[in-house]
Formats: C-alpha cells, structure tokens, sequence
C-alpha cells in the first residue's frame, strides 16, 4: 500500500470517530437499495436494533488507526474471515460493498471532507483488505471442503433429537442428510444456520456454537429463545422459529464448523472456564472436549444464571464434578427460589473477584456471555491482574448475533 495512501485513511479516523455508526447506516442502506438480495445474508434483526451498523463501524475505525501496522489486526482479520466463511460470502460480493462504501463516505462526509483523494485512498485501503479477506476465506472454504466429512456452501442435516436443558435453552442433535461422516471441529467453535422463517420472508443465518465436543454420532447446538430487547424491537427471529417450528424429523441447513475460540493448543496450564446464560454452550464444550480427551488439567468452571429454571446443563456438571477430581465447580444464581443451596447453585449473586482470585493465577481464563456480563468479567480480570494474553473471550448479545461479526 502506497505511504500517501496510509497517510490519508489516517487522517479519516477523527471523521470515523465521530460519524462512524452514520456512515455505516448510510452504507447498508445504499447496498440493500442496490442488491436487495443481499438481505438473505446480513442478519436483518442485527440491522433492526443496530448492532450491525456499529460493529461495522468498530471495524473501519479499527481498520484506519492501524493501517499501518495490520499485523496488529490479525485477530480481528481472522474472526471477520471465519464469521464471513460461515455467512458463505463470496468474492463477487466484495467489488458490491467496496462500491457502496466509498458511495457513504462521499454522501455522509461530503465532497469537501470526502475528495477524490480521499476515496481514491479508501479504494486502495479496501482493495488491499479485501484481498487479505479473499484469501483467508478461500483457505477456509477448502479446508471444510477436503476435510474428511466436510462441504462447501451450506447442507441439509436431519434434526434427530431435541432436548429441553431449561425453561429458555433447548438442544437439537443433527446428523446430515446423506449419511456423511461428521466434521471433525474443535470445542468453542460454531456452525452457521440458515432458514426461512416464512413464506416470502428472507432467509435468516444465524451462528450457534456447538454445545458439545466432537467424536460423537450428531453436531449439538443449544439455543437460547431470545425475547424482545424492547418494546419497539421484535423478538429474536430465528431462535424463536427453531423453538416453535423445528421438531424431530425436521431439516436444517448448516454450514461446516469455524470460529477461533478454542482452547489454545500449546497450553497445558489449568484453565477458567466462565460463563453467563446460554455463553455456558461454547465452554461446555471446551469442557466435554477435555474429558473425552483425558485430560487430567485443572479446570475451575464458573457459572453464573438468573435462577434453577434456567440453569441448563446443570445435572450434567454436577455428574462431572463428583467423577472428576480435576474439576472444580461454582454456581451462581442471581434468584434462589425454589433451588437449594450447595446442590442447584453455590451461591447467591453475581460471580465475585473472591472466587476469580481463588483460581489457579497461571491458569487461562476462557469466558462467554452477554455485554454486560463481559465487561463485569474483564473488570474482575483487571483487579486480578490477569494479562491479556491469557484471556480468551468471546460475546453473545440481541439476536444470537456475536459482537465480532464485522458485516
């Protein structure tokens, strides 16, 4: 990339800083106006309550502060390629946002602010991560392809089992239509979903991660029915479709496994595993992926939810706590009604710095849950002094839509 080029996306980031989320709304408008079909890719509730527009808008502004030193981005590179790999996008889609993109910052910014210069810059910038992108996602895409059980695009699985874990989360057991083996995957990843919710209405994907380790006879997602965030916000499309209308004997679509929350290879130090609600279902089989393995590592899980009803998963946790000396099990209920102490749940509140303190302090801290929950989490982690190389995270919020998802 040429130097007056990085020169001048530098100079855009005030602008990205303070009209981000109005350029990138301005930007899904001009491209849905364009290529209406595009609707059956984007995640249309994320664009309702919009998460998309200011997820995208982290990602620019990210995108410009450190163009000069992208090997600082290659985390955030490879989420966006694996989230882009499970949404199956392709490269004819790329010349489509670049377009509309250099439309919005025009439009948004003006011609004085937003010259030739300036989008001729942002051209090149786009250009150059688009073919950063191309090129992970390809790799991705023959990878699933060669893999022993692996596909491209997306595959109809048979649902053999659904299996209520809750008063919100149920499990649905998959097994692919054409009696293929399954993918090998690692725990902590996810598959992508697609369905149509009704006749006439977009297709919605969604990703769910797999609640259980690999090496057995179906792919397990645990999914959460999502209320409505709000009174003027409708509820989560595609979980509540897959609750009320996907039974046993039903067919679903799913792309192969991706996602780079995993328990990291190299490591042999004990292991954190926290969660909040339905972010138990990657860690889970983080845990599942241990035992199968007969890994005798220390493994402190964390778990926090609003009550007994709630508590998915939780007979089998307490199965392994009693067979596993390695494991080490707390509970927290926000609500203790109807739920005895020292059997349902540990203790009363939210997960508390004395039991994060109480852990192993070379252990890896893996955890997963809603905003809020994560952000009490990385506060608890500062107070331990837990360096970022040992925190492995990922973010479930509105939606089923995860915060890292770029598009």
């Amino acid at each position: 990339m040429r130097p007056e080029t990085i020169a001048i996306v530098k100079q855009t980031v005030p602008l990205l800083e303070a009209h981000g989320v109005a350029l990138t709304t301005h930007f899904y408008k001009l491209l849905f106006a364009e290529n209406p079909e595009l609707q059956h890719v984007f995640n249309m509730a994320s664009q309702a309550n919009g998460r998309q527009q200011s997820t995208l808008a982290a990602s620019i502004l990210a995108y410009a502060a450190n163009i000069e030193k992208l090997q600082e981005l290659g985390p955030m590179v490879n989420r966006i390629a694996a989230k882009h790999f499970s949404l199956d996008v392709q490269p004819e889609h790329y010349p489509i946002v670049g377009r509309n993109l250099l439309k919005a910052i025009r439009e948004v910014a003006g011609e004085e602010v937003a010259t030739d210069a300036v989008l001729e810059a942002w051209g090149e910038a786009y250009g150059a991560l688009a073919d950063i992108l191309i090129g992970a996602e390809d790799s991705l895409y023959q990878e699933a392809a060669d893999a022993e059980g692996g596909w491209r695009g997306f595959k109809p699985f048979n649902v053999v089992r659904k299996e209520v874990q809750s008063s919100e989360i149920s499990s649905f057991y998959l097994q692919p239509e054409d009696g293929a083996p399954l993918p090998a995957f690692r725990g902590g990843q996810y598959i992508s979903v697609k369905i149509t919710p009704a006749e006439g209405a977009y297709e919605e994907i969604r990703q769910y991660s797999l609640s259980d380790c690999a090496g057995h006879d179906a792919l397990r997602i645990s999914v959460k029915r999502e209320p409505a965030p709000a009174a003027d916000l409708p509820a989560g499309t595609a979980s509540n479709y897959l609750h009320d209308h996907i039974s046993t004997g039903d067919s679903l679509l799913l792309h192969a496994p991706t996602g780079d929350f995993c328990l990291a290879d190299e490591s042999e130090a004990p292991v954190v595993l926290i969660s909040g609600g339905v972010g138990v279902t990657p860690l889970l089989s983080m845990l599942n992926e241990l035992v199968m393995q007969g890994k005798s590592r220390q493994v402190n899980w964390i778990h926090g939810t609003r009550n007994r009803d709630t508590h998915a998963f939780a007979a089998h946790i307490r199965s392994l706590s009693a067979d596993l000396d390695w494991l080490d099990s707390k509970v927290f209920y926000e609500n203790g009604d109807n739920a005895t102490e020292g059997t349902d749940y540990d203790q009363l509140g939210y997960i508390d710095l004395a039991t994060l303190q109480s852990c192993p302090a070379e252990a890896e801290f893996y955890y997963c849950g809603p905003q809020p929950f994560m952000a009490a989490i990385e506060k608890l982690l500062d107070q331990c002094d837990i360096p970022a190389a040992r925190r492995h995270s990922e973010v479930f919020g509105p939606s089923e839509e995860r915060t890292s998802n770029p598009a």
